[in-house]
């Protein structure tokens, strides 16, 4: 069994065939789907399939980049549905800051301060949290601890390989990886991979994007997991029945999925 604990299922390049997509994924033993929340637009979509589908979960979020939909978005409407299973994806990127260094600064400020929030609901809701990183390593890991979000916990989505956060391993948060691992040019997460304890390993498409080798350059969906768990093994030198076993279990142990 495999879980895909980070695939945007309301994204539209999965509007016109999203039943065959799941279903791929199904017959390759995917069995459990989380979509991030990322911003208000999208979150109802979100919230119709998963319940349409026992097997799709969803979190309500908002994305650094969708900040302006933070305060429109009824947070306590979604995060007490039956299939709420997080809070997120929340975090920081500086990776498209623009302007001035005053705007840029303001940028960053105004990204903490909704990312502080989010940390806040997710104590509120006592729901983990996923993690937008790019670019902001440093401030990211600062904010996941002078806020006690170990309470919580929660998944690095999307692991940059950056080894200041590994050690948020202690601090009761798991690492994404994705299609990247699979990539030529991941020399870096290649290294780091094996340093991340069994215990906080997690496995995500981040689909329709980040397509792992051999589709890349075409959507990514929840069936290319597969590609993601066969890497894994590769490089822990390990069974891809044991990979997959141990980041099924991580997953429903940290979302709290039956």
């Amino acid at each position: 069994m495999i879980i895909d604990t980070h695939v945007h299922l309301d994204d539209d390049r999965y509007k016109d065939d999203l039943n065959e997509v799941l279903d791929r994924a199904r017959e390759a033993g995917v069995k459990r789907f989380i979509i991030p929340g990322a911003d208000a637009k999208t979150i109802d979509r979100a919230v119709e399939i998963a319940d349409a589908n026992d097997d799709v979960y969803f979190a309500v979020g908002i994305h650094p980049y969708d900040m302006d939909g933070f305060a429109a978005l009824d947070f306590d409407k979604y995060a007490k549905h039956k299939k709420c299973v997080a809070i997120g994806e929340c975090g920081l990127d500086y990776y498209r800051l623009e302007g001035s260094d005053e705007e840029k600064e303001a940028e960053k400020t105004r990204q903490k301060e909704i990312f502080v929030a989010q940390i806040e609901l997710a104590k509120k809701y006592k729901k983990p949290l996923i993690v937008h990183i790019r670019d902001a390593s440093r401030d990211s890991k600062t904010m996941l601890l002078d806020n006690n979000a170990k309470e919580v916990g929660g998944v690095l989505h999307c692991y940059n390989a950056d080894e200041e956060l590994l050690s948020l391993a202690n601090e009761n948060f798991y690492f994404g990886i994705g299609g990247v691992l699979t990539f030529k040019n991941a020399r870096k997460l290649v290294n780091v991979l094996p340093k991340i304890p069994h215990d906080k390993l997690l496995i995500e498409t981040d689909g329709p994007y980040l397509t792992p080798m051999p589709h890349r350059g075409e959507r990514n969906e929840p069936l290319y997991t597969t590609f993601i768990a066969q890497k894994m093994a590769e490089l822990y030198e390990m069974q891809l029945v044991d990979i997959e076993e141990i980041t099924s279990q991580n997953a429903l142990k940290l979302f709290n999925i039956s």
